[in-house]
């Protein structure tokens, strides 16, 4: 996938440019409004349960935040890499003041922090420092920096030389997960001219296809002085040592070219990601809840089918019965997915499921409409023997329909691709038969036994 990010290049001031320009501008405020739109739909979903909101409460708090954000037109960008690398450096260097901290120590940034540097439009580019990704110990502040750059608009990755193992893992990380990123060779004043040259030509080589190559740079955030000769009237001679000023003249003209042509698309592209990161949270979430659901509703079909089956004295009457709570069972599952099911419908999935189920099963159903006809025959503890063991294929055949129904829903109403014959087998197969049937008998007996 080709990245609206990814797309610009620097080009002379000419009216084609300029049009270009306009046009890029244009489309990042499409991609705004609908960005805005779909954290809106998402916070504003009806559909989504109140306890699915309350387990993704600091999610739907991100929500508020975000188009907060977005209304401002705020731009995000973050710093990301390895301890001691000059991240704090590097975003000093950019704010022309001393914002973050710089230390000696390994890995001196603790927490994020954040800090305006400049105006975009009507809102501001936002600099935040994170924690190193590679300090001893220091899991939980490298989970922070992951989650910082993974809500960042744009993020600068950060290097000191030839990316290590671990830098190269991470860069593939961040850009399959479609973040916009710069490569910045810091510390760059330890080479010459032709080494630096080198240098970032072999970056551009091994992040091929992560990072454009135009947004591979170098920079020194924090050069060390200058020593220099001070001759005074005497003749006398002082050495001092003066301030090297920073040589960050690259990346910050491409990150103005990338702030003034694609500001408004970072914005939405980030916002877009977040959205479909908890979108997809949202769906998973509500279905685990609704497989808990529904798991409860069947085996409370299974329980009541079972002793309803065991209790009939009738003979084949209690299959009919049987059958009438298949069709609520299938009923109430509809509730549970969302997707409402008729009576009238409901019975012919019943009749559908029940015909694979007798086609897979047939000597045991031969068994069940037997043991049915010999209730009326029996009396006493044959008759609880006979009717726990009949209650327990009811129970078994239960758990078959409503396992097969939920397929039915979760797949939009269709039994897919292979038909529900399909399904039945799968369904009978994924179970073991023995198990359920002793459980079902030992729960039928045991109510049985309390009525």
């Amino acid at each position: 996938m080709k990245l609206p990010w990814r797309r610009s290049r620097s080009r002379p001031d000419t009216a084609a440019s300029n049009a270009a320009r306009a046009a890029e501008k244009a489309g990042g405020d499409r991609h705004l409004a609908r960005a805005r739109e779909s954290l809106a739909a998402l916070r504003d979903d009806p559909s989504i349960p109140a306890d699915v909101r309350a387990r993704l409460a600091d999610d739907f708090a991100e929500v508020e935040r975000l188009l907060a954000k977005l209304e401002r037109g705020d731009i995000h960008i973050a710093v990301f890499g390895r301890v001691s690398v000059g991240k704090s450096a590097l975003l000093n260097a950019l704010a022309g003041r001393e914002l973050f901290e710089v230390g000696v120590l390994h890995g001196t940034t603790k927490v994020h922090s954040l800090a305006d540097w400049k105006e975009a439009g009507a809102g501001r580019v936002v600099l935040i420092d994170t924690p190193g990704i590679d300090e001893l110990d220091g899991e939980a502040r490298e989970r922070l920096a992951w989650e910082v750059v993974g809500r960042a608009d744009l993020v600068l990755f950060v290097v000191e030389g030839d990316p290590v193992r671990a830098e190269r893992e991470a860069l593939q990380r961040l850009a399959a997960e479609q973040r916009p990123l710069l490569l910045v060779l810091n510390k760059a004043d330890r080479y010459t001219q032709e080494e630096r040259t080198r240098l970032l030509e072999h970056l551009r080589g091994q992040v091929r296809g992560l990072v454009p190559p135009e947004n591979v740079v170098a920079a020194a955030a924090l050069p060390p002085p200058r020593a220099r000769i001070r001759v005074d009237a005497q003749g006398r001679e002082t050495r001092e040592r003066t301030a090297t000023p920073p040589d960050i003249a690259a990346l910050q003209s491409r990150l103005l070219d990338i702030l003034d042509r694609e500001g408004s698309t970072l914005a939405a592209l980030n916002a877009g990601l977040f959205a479909g990161r908890l979108t997809d949270q949202v769906t998973a979430r509500v279905m685990a809840l609704r497989r808990e659901q529904a798991a409860r509703v069947i085996r409370g079909y299974c329980i009541a089918k079972g002793v309803t089956v065991a209790l009939n004295p009738v003979p084949v009457a209690d299959l009919v019965a049987a059958a009438g709570l298949d069709v609520a069972l299938v009923v109430h599952l509809g509730r549970v997915y969302g997707l409402p099911i008729t009576r009238r419908e409901a019975s012919r999935l019943v009749v559908t499921i029940a015909a694979q189920v007798t086609a897979l099963m047939a000597g045991i159903w031969g068994i069940h409409v037997a043991a049915s006809a010999l209730k009326a025959l029996s009396a006493g503890l044959s008759t609880v023997v006979t009717g726990g063991a009949q209650g327990a294929l009811a129970w078994f055949a239960t758990l078959v329909t409503g396992r097969a129904v939920e397929h039915y829903l979760q797949q939009g109403r269709s039994w897919g691709t292979h038909g529900p014959k399909q399904v039945v087998r799968n369904i009978v197969s994924s179970l073991d038969r023995g198990s359920v049937l002793r459980e079902a008998r030992r729960e039928i007996l045991a109510r049985l036994g309390k009525k």
